[in-house]
């Protein structure tokens, strides 16, 4: 199982000091974080993919790779590719280009956008995401899959005898999660495609979730991918810890009631009763997140958001520090313990590359031996 953080690049006021840091700072600021993460043994860093105020990551393709040329082992990911405003090309060429520039230490999750006014700014209509979606991703698939592309659809040009280049690393395509809060429809192309499923599971209640999950599960056994249980699951969440709870409560509650997502609504009590939001101790984080198994099944994939609502960065550090030394350890055993041995693990380059080798070999066993 991979354990991570995710990160919207949000510029907030802190509402503790009124300070804001500059857009400089909050660059700066992800990259330190992700740094973090590989050096507190963590899998994964992804990074959002916004293009208005007050966010500051609208090229993630600039930032992972930066990234990668100072991590090692670190997984690169994004919490989300916009597949509705981005070109389908561009996606494919700027994302298999950093697959090689990072050795393969990529991943994407496909995400429509909720932000209405960004879609006329790169030509498009939200009324229009769900279409452009699902054309859009039907396309980038075939980019990275077929040496020659020939393709017309309805939201942009046609393409005749197209090669993306790159061509992906050891022509395979980077694994691609599909992100959502509240389409059934994502979910639905997730499952068609045999890709992941990524529930943002921050806002929502659990039930909500476990709806979200099971319709994927049950759509991706339909396609033929696997059993439901094999299906690819990753879920957010969002925490803030201190060794003693009541701490960690006292010290999170400005930041939660100013936050812009969720301030000025429900208190921190009963938001963190109805949705996964854990403020308290390691211990209570550890508990809740072996929980979500409960209702969502055996999963590959859990991201954390810890960089939000204006948190200063030397506090996004120390939580880093428990999320690494005292959360995930604990976490990863447990989970491991858990998992049958048929349910996969996540999947990155390197298995993709044995599975590839290991089905190129059976087929070629399997044609010898018919001759």
């Amino acid at each position: 199982m991979q354990f991570g953080v995710f990160t919207v690049g949000d510029v907030t006021v802190d509402p503790t000091t009124g300070r804001e840091p500059t857009e400089h700072e909050r660059i700066k600021a992800m990259v330190t974080i992700a740094l973090k993460a590989e050096e507190v043994g963590l899998d994964v860093f992804a990074t959002g993919e916004h293009h208005n105020p007050p966010f500051v990551p609208s090229s993630p393709t600039t930032m992972l790779g930066f990234i990668a040329a100072r991590t090692e082992r670190l997984l690169l990911s994004t919490s989300t590719t916009l597949i509705t405003t981005n070109d389908p090309v561009k996606i494919a060429e700027d994302y298999a280009m950093l697959q090689h520039l990072a050795d393969g230490r990529v991943d994407l999750m496909m995400g429509r956008g909720n932000t209405g006014p960004v879609y006329p700014w790169f030509g498009q209509d939200i009324r229009n995401g769900i279409p452009l979606a699902i054309e859009n991703y039907d396309l980038l698939h075939r980019l990275w899959r077929e040496d020659v592309v020939d393709w017309k659809g309805r939201f942009r040009t046609p393409l005749q005898s197209f090669t993306s280049t790159p061509r992906p690393l050891d022509g395979l395509p980077p694994f691609v999660w599909h992100g959502s809060i509240r389409s059934p429809e994502i979910a639905e192309q997730a499952a068609y495609y045999g890709d992941g499923f990524f529930a943002n599971h921050i806002f929502w209640p659990k039930e909500h979730t476990q709806r979200m999950v099971g319709l994927y599960r049950q759509r991706y056994a339909h396609y033929g991918h696997g059993s439901a249980d094999q299906a690819i699951v990753g879920l957010g969440g969002q925490v803030f810890m201190r060794r003693n709870s009541q701490d960690a409560v006292r010290e999170f509650r400005p930041y939660f009631d100013n936050a812009p997502v969720y301030g000025h609504g429900p208190s921190l009590e009963e938001f963190t009763a109805q949705t996964p939001l854990t403020v308290g101790s390691p211990q209570q984080v550890i508990d809740r997140t072996l929980g979500f198994r409960d209702y969502v099944g055996d999963y590959q994939r859990q991201l954390f958001l810890m960089d939000h609502a204006g948190l200063p960065l030397k506090t996004v550090l120390e939580q880093l520090d428990l999320l690494g030394e005292e959360v995930v350890p604990v976490l990863r055993k447990e989970f491991e313990s858990l998992r049958p041995a048929h349910v996969p693990a996540a999947p990155t380059h390197a298995t993709l590359r044995d599975a590839a080798t290991s089905g190129d070999a059976a087929d070629r066993a399997g044609t010898g031996a018919g001759r």
